[in-house]
């Protein structure tokens, strides 16, 4: 048997807003964006550069219970875990566009890692993996 998780939905609050962010702060790609009429929402996919296969769907809160949730998914502690294969320019990249850097950089046994807030307040563990 195989399985995998191809995508996670992260709860947001403006889809434009979350857009602009991942695509230009980030630089995740866009991989959809359609209206969904009868549904009255819009599917939204984005994904990391590179060969990724798992994407994020940024799903608009449509309700006070949603609205909650909006930057606190796990209730405060990291939500999302990213590796990259240069960790000292993506925290310039992070730092050139005042994204908060709630833990600086660190070398830990398992690699380097930071953790940063996304624009709804989401943390992320940004891991560059030991060789």
């Amino acid at each position: 048997m195989e399985q995998n998780i191809f995508q996670i939905s992260i709860v947001v609050d403006d889809y434009d807003k979350a857009i602009e962010f991942y695509t230009k702060k980030l630089h995740f790609d866009l991989l959809e964006d359609t209206f969904l009429p009868n549904e009255n929402k819009r599917w939204v996919r984005i994904k990391p550069k590179g060969k990724a296969n798992m994407a994020l769907l940024l799903a608009k809160a449509k309700n006070e219970t949603q609205r909650q949730y909006v930057g606190n998914q796990t209730g405060g502690r990291v939500f999302l875990f990213m590796h990259t294969d240069d960790l000292e320019r993506d925290f310039a990249n992070l730092k050139k566009h005042n994204i908060e850097i709630v833990r600086a950089p660190k070398q830990e046994d398992f690699g380097k890692v930071l953790v940063f807030a996304d624009c709804f307040g989401n943390l992320w563990d940004l891991i560059e993996p030991k060789a």
